[in-house]
């Protein structure tokens, strides 16, 4: 009894010495910035960004950009640091969260992960490793080769096949992540969906407060046609004819996003206006789907319904301030 006791009081001293991070998600166009940033201010935060496109320089408008008046004077991470030819993954992201956490830590104050990246949060939230395989490069490039040849939808057909799991959470167009789940899938053998199941059930090195943000799912798509169509008010087609410009192509990462690819299809001349921005807003939407089916399997979160508050965003920000223990940083 006696040795259970100490192994309790271990296990409780060891989460006490865990270092303090809070993670504020959702889908997209569901309110995270503002939420993110107001919770900020009240804790002495600051935010490292889980967004895949914020991160590129010159893409602002399509990827719905914290603006430095929004920013209100909270120090925010992982915001403009690349250029749009630059590659950006989930292990770029690791390296560059990981510095700004150390940095965030050292001035004494607490770190916010805010985006809609569920797979990048995961990664930083359990140290997932992704060693690289020599073998890697070979496989990467023949599936490169092949959705040259093939397509995007052929290559996801492929992952359907061997992984329908992932098949169902990758949208065909995110063409590297199914590059990623089949090279993982032709290097072990085994269903990289599997492989991040057992990722999930590892133990976190931080003490964290992990919030994901919702609303109904009609009042969510509404909010994402609006947003599409004040991205069109704002400029979104010149934005693209600008990166166009600057030698910005579909081949690279960034110009796969969403509102990149579709608006640079219409400047190639492969549809109409209307048809692109149709397409932007049902992908968007299904977009949202697949963020919120991710973070329904992820475990240790707290759901944040907008409707369970009357709507009001204050009070889910008070909630949140209620529910949170945020220990002294070391």
């Amino acid at each position: 009894m006696e040795i259970v006791k100490r192994a309790m009081e271990n296990e409780r001293n060891r989460e006490m010495e865990k270092r303090p991070l809070i993670i504020i998600t959702g889908p997209t166009a569901v309110g995270k910035t503002e939420l993110s940033i107001k919770l900020s201010k009240a804790v002495g935060g600051e935010i490292i960004s889980a967004d895949s496109m914020q991160v590129y320089r010159h893409m602002d408008i399509g990827s719905a950009k914290v603006t430095k008046e929004e920013m209100d004077g909270v120090p925010h991470h992982l915001i403009d640091v690349l250029e749009p030819w630059e590659d950006f993954n989930v292990v770029v992201f690791q390296q560059m969260a990981n510095k700004a956490l150390e940095g965030i830590y050292a001035r004494g104050a607490v770190p916010i992960i805010a985006g809609g990246t569920g797979f990048y949060i995961q990664a930083l939230l359990y140290s997932v490793d992704f060693k690289e395989n020599p073998e890697g490069k070979q496989i990467r490039e023949e599936l490169e080769a092949l959705v040259r040849e093939k397509g995007a939808e052929y290559l996801h057909q492929c992952l359907y096949r061997v992984d329908p799991e992932s098949a169902a959470a990758i949208h065909s167009h995110n063409v590297k992540r199914v590059i990623r789940a089949l090279e993982y899938y032709r290097q072990t053998g085994q269903k990289i969906s599997a492989h991040n199941q057992e990722e999930r059930q590892k133990k976190s090195s931080f003490s964290f407060a992990y919030y994901v943000i919702s609303m109904d799912r009609s009042r969510l798509y509404e909010r994402i046609d609006q947003r599409v169509d004040q991205m069109l008010a704002h400029g979104l087609v010149e934005e693209v004819e600008r990166l166009k410009a600057m030698g910005c192509h579909r081949g690279m990462v960034s110009m796969q996003g969403l509102g990149y690819k579709e608006i640079l299809d219409y400047l190639d001349g492969k549809c109409s206006l209307e048809e692109a921005v149709y397409i932007l807003k049902r992908d968007t939407r299904h977009f949202a789907k697949r963020q919120l089916t991710w973070f329904k399997r992820e475990r240790d979160v707290r759901w944040m319904h907008l409707e369970d508050f009357g709507g009001d965003r204050q009070k889910v920000l008070e909630a949140m301030l209620q529910g949170m223990k945020i220990p002294k940083v070391q």
